[in-house]
């Protein structure tokens, strides 16, 4: 007989245990992440009680595979977008967190003696709180419709973002094993370049393939597509010389773009899962538990500065933004813990021999710890803003709340303003394009054809084939809000604001001959002055086009169509505009999407007759039906199964609202009638002197007196099937009857009574 690989031994060791153990962990009601760590605990070698997984090597190839989805999936919930659209708020406030905890864990693990690189990665891993936790932990305490729960998920977002650029920075500094300023600089800038790109031509391309490929893709097929755009991703990246997870990122909000997302996201959850899950056992699989007992105090030490400089970071930046003294201490206390992305960093610095062994496990360590306080802490945060509100001096609580006041209501709507954002929007994004195309070009393209193509003939196809691409990106930067409502109603309400707009227009051509000139002197070696009269000529034919013109707005258009084809697909489902939520979200009214059940005690009553308002302090803004969307609806209408209702309130009055439906469902839900049993299908013989003898199937009483329902009748060697209600039924006639067993063996008994 053949033995089994040690592959699938230890893959069947570690799913069992791991089973289990996350079954126990769902009972006592704890993150499952806990559970696969003491899983990998159990089928580790630290511990001889259980079956022991043999072969490491191969677990910790397939943890990589974990490390790629699950950064796929945090990609597939991140988006470029909401990286625009979290605020300021969620900017400062993550950038005071990373800042302030990558310092304070390099200045401990300093003071604990465990030098430059321990200190360093200890600093990242502890500046990362737990974004798979603190969705749980929102989601089971129901406060995903909070005001402070939109600025911890909108923190979070961005600290994904920190956290794969904080993944380069370290590797580039442990390849060198010195923090070097130029180097490091280089680094960032290839990061930026990569990202550019990746972000251009991906937007430009992917959801135009998914488009067009669109009624082709199943389930299934998805399935292979997106995994297969995330592998090519993961080597595209590695021959860049970046990692494979941060390919798997980018791919991943590439797709976040796509209508196509959250189906990619339900199709890819099982894949995710399964190495998900062997990458959080393989991390429970490297602790020793004498280590960590030798590594207590430091384990201690660093749980409690995690703990107590995330609730003081998080506070100090939320209140810098403008949020109330509330929404940041609520804030604080939800963001006490580290995360997945600690143990990715932790891996990282284990794969690249720059940390010692006994860092890894100290981290799981206090990651399990703060996780276990999670929920606790998000608790605790009411207590704590009382006993702050009561112990501060009033004046500085006036001052705290006339800053957040202020800062949520003055906005700056001038037309220059407006103008200014919208031009520094447009140039940078374009500008960057440009110089990454042509970084590009002049880096790895160009050799190649003059390499090919000798003297001025090869320099000249050169420098002709990178500025038919890049002319449409140039006449953009010049042209763009020249002719929009801003632009002009400025040009025409004051002649002395003509000169600055002028002079606006002169420095963008300015910027486009510079790049041009750069192309021009770099192609044909020319002295700078014939470049900048070359690329003078050229940016002014660019400017006169009226070809380029069009196909600008071509390559825009479409561009702009793929960015905002997920958005504009979520806005036609969406209960209420994004914007009309954020107005409320500035006044703590905030907007909860709710669903009629199928057998809500709410179905076929009006809105009068449920009265929400007076119960709940709530209004109900919109209905959604299917297709069909209900505004403002009246007092009349009523509500169907699978309804969507957006109801506006505070935290406290949706509260409120979330508790009076629940609590009216479940009390109709033990009230309603016990399920019967399921139908059958039986036949009966009519007797002679059957009382169904001689009656009509619709007099017989079948269907009003039994529940049960006659669909064939076989009459002296003759089948009736779906008989009409005008059938007479005979003696000797076999009728076939559908109903549940009980009303057919009633009805058995009745036709034999004579």
């Amino acid at each position: 007989m053949s033995e089994t690989p040690s592959l699938i031994s230890d893959l069947a060791v570690i799913l069992i245990i791991a089973g289990l153990v996350t079954i126990l962990f769902k009972k006592l009601r704890q993150p499952v992440v806990l559970g696969y760590i003491v899983a990998g605990l159990l089928a580790g070698p630290a511990i001889k009680a259980f079956p022991t997984v043999t072969d490491m090597e191969s677990i910790h190839i397939w943890a990589d595979i974990g490390v790629v989805f699950l950064l796929f999936t945090l990609g597939l919930e991140f988006s470029f977008k909401k990286l625009f659209k979290v605020g300021g708020t969620a900017i400062i406030g993550a950038v005071t967190i990373v800042i302030g905890m990558m310092s304070i864990g390099y200045l401990t693990g300093t003071l604990l003696g465990w030098g430059r690189m321990n200190s360093l990665f200890l600093g990242g891993m502890m500046s990362m709180s737990s974004t798979t936790i603190i969705f749980k932990a929102f989601d089971d305490m129901g406060l995903r419709d909070r005001k402070f729960a939109g600025v911890v998920l909108g923190i979070l977002v961005v600290e994904d973002l920190f956290a794969v650029l904080l993944m380069v920075l370290l590797s580039t500094l442990a390849v060198g094993r010195h923090v070097e300023g130029i180097e490091l600089l280089a680094s960032v800038m290839k990061l930026g370049v990569f990202l550019l790109l990746c972000f251009i031509v991906g937007i430009y391309l992917i959801p135009s393939f998914l488009g067009s490929v669109r009624k082709y893709l199943n389930d299934e097929t998805l399935l292979i597509v997106s995994l297969g755009l995330c592998l090519g991703m993961v080597l595209l990246a590695t021959k860049a010389g970046f990692s494979s997870a941060l390919g798997a990122f980018v791919m991943g909000s590439l797709l976040a773009e796509t209508v196509q997302a959250e189906h990619i996201e339900r199709v890819v959850k099982p894949v995710k899962d399964l190495f998900g899950a062997i990458f959080f056992v393989s991390v429970g699989m490297l602790i020793d538990p004498a280590m960590l007992w030798e590594y207590r105090l430091p384990i201690v030490i660093i749980t409690l500065v995690v703990m107590a400089g995330q609730i003081f970071f998080s506070v100090s930046g939320i209140l810098l933004s403008g949020q109330s003294v509330k929404v940041a201490i609520q804030s604080g206390f939800s963001l006490a813990q580290i995360g997945e992305f600690a143990f990715i960093i932790a891996s990282l610095g284990l794969s690249l021999n720059v940390t010692d062994r006994f860092l890894y496990p100290i981290v799981v360590a206090v990651s399990v710890i703060t996780t276990f306080f999670t929920p606790y802490m998000i608790r605790l945060a009411e207590p704590a803003y009382r006993f702050v509100e009561r112990v501060m001096p009033e004046k500085w609580m006036n001052f705290l709340d006339r800053y957040a006041s202020g800062s949520n209501t003055i906005r700056q709507k001038s037309d220059w303003n407006k103008l200014l954002k919208a031009l520094a929007k447009t140039i940078g994004i374009y500008a960057a394009i440009t110089a990454v195309m042509i970084f590009i070009w002049l880096r790895f393209v160009s050799p190649l054809i003059t390499d090919n193509i000798h003297g001025l003939k090869g320099q000249l196809l050169s420098l002709v084939a990178i500025l038919v691409p890049v002319a449409p990106m140039l006449r953009a930067i010049i042209m763009k809000k020249n002719h929009s409502e801003e632009f002009l109603r400025l040009w025409h309400d004051n002649k002395f604001n003509r000169g600055p707009l002028i002079f606006i227009i002169i420095l963008r051509i300015l910027l486009c001959i510079g790049l041009v000139m750069i192309l021009i002197t770099q192609q044909l070696n020319t002295a700078s002055g014939i470049g900048f009269a070359v690329a003078a000529v050229i940016i002014l034919a660019v400017m006169f086009s009226k070809r380029l013109k069009k196909h600008s707005m071509t390559m825009e258009r479409h561009f702009m169509t793929n960015l905002t084809a997920r958005e504009t697909e979520l806005e036609r489902q969406a209960a209420v505009s994004r914007r009309f939520a954020n107005n409320l979200l500035e006044r703590d009214l905030h907007i909860a999407d709710f669903e009629v059940k199928q057998n809500s005690p709410s179905i076929g009553r009006t809105l009068t007759e449920l009265n929400f308002r007076q119960k709940c302090n709530v209004n109900v803004v919109t209905i959604i039906r299917g297709d069909r969307r209900i505004n403002i609806p009246g007092g009349n209408e009523r509500l169907y199964p699978f309804d969507r209702l957006a109801v506006v309130g505070t935290d406290e009055d949706l509260a409120c609202f979330r508790s009076y439906v629940e609590a009216r469902y479940r009390e109709n839900s033990e009230n309603a009638p016990q399920i019967s049993e399921e139908v059958a299908v039986e036949q009966i013989i009519i007797g002679e002197n059957s009382r169904l003898a001689g009656r009509t199937v619709m007099k017989s009483g079948i269907r009003n007196d039994f529940g049960c329902l006659v669909i064939c009748i076989e009459h002296e060697g003759r089948t009736v099937k779906n008989p009409s209600p005008d059938t007479v039924l005979t003696s000797g006639d076999v009728v076939w009857i559908v109903g549940e067993h009980k009303n057919i063996l009633r009805l058995s008994d009745e036709e034999k009574m004579e």
